[in-house]
């Protein structure tokens, strides 16, 4: 998987918030991942229907909540979901777009859609962490857009899911460097 840059607009927005450089990368990081399973998913399932853009800018900003609360850039906590839903909305952007600072921590919604389930499964396997229930919730997901049986969607995604994992070491340590 290869590291690709955060775009211009998503770049703005972190200086504009004087984005810590470790929160820079975790962004990239997850904005690659996210863009690496996008292209696998749609190898797999060229029926499958995603909002790639979507995903990629809900991966790149996520976290954007942590340029404020900056203690949660290095130990668990929400509160920067709600600040950086804040943030989106204060810079003009929609619920649609801004949402994913909320959804990437509180996928178990069985109403979910599936573009938030990739930018939330980014954010974890990036580092080599697999989240079962998500990984089920996400093969449901493929399972029902593409009408393919769930047992053969989960064997696919697997192979899939563990190619990315490949390196997780290696981008640990970008992001901490």
């Amino acid at each position: 998987m290869n590291i690709i840059e955060l775009s211009t607009e998503v770049k703005n927005l972190l200086k504009q918030y004087n984005a810590p450089q470790r929160l820079i990368k975790h962004l990239t990081i997850v904005n690659s991942t996210a863009n690496y399973l996008v292209q696998e998913l749609k190898k797999e399932w060229n029926d499958l229907l995603l909002n790639e853009k979507e995903i990629l800018f809900g991966a790149s900003t996520h976290d954007i909540g942590k340029t404020i609360i900056t203690n949660e850039l290095y130990q668990k906590g929400k509160q920067h979901e709600l600040e950086g839903f804040k943030i989106l909305k204060e810079n003009g952007y929609k619920d649609a777009k801004a949402r994913f600072t909320i959804t990437h921590g509180n996928w178990e919604d069985e109403n979910i859609k599936i573009e938030d389930l990739i930018v939330c499964l980014s954010d974890k396997i990036w580092k080599g962490k697999r989240v079962l229930d998500l990984e089920e919730s996400i093969t449901h997901k493929i399972s029902e857009l593409t009408k393919t049986s769930f047992w053969e969607v989960s064997t696919k995604l697997e192979v899939i899911l563990e190619k990315t994992v490949i390196g997780a070491d290696e981008r640990i340590a970008w992001q901490g460097a």
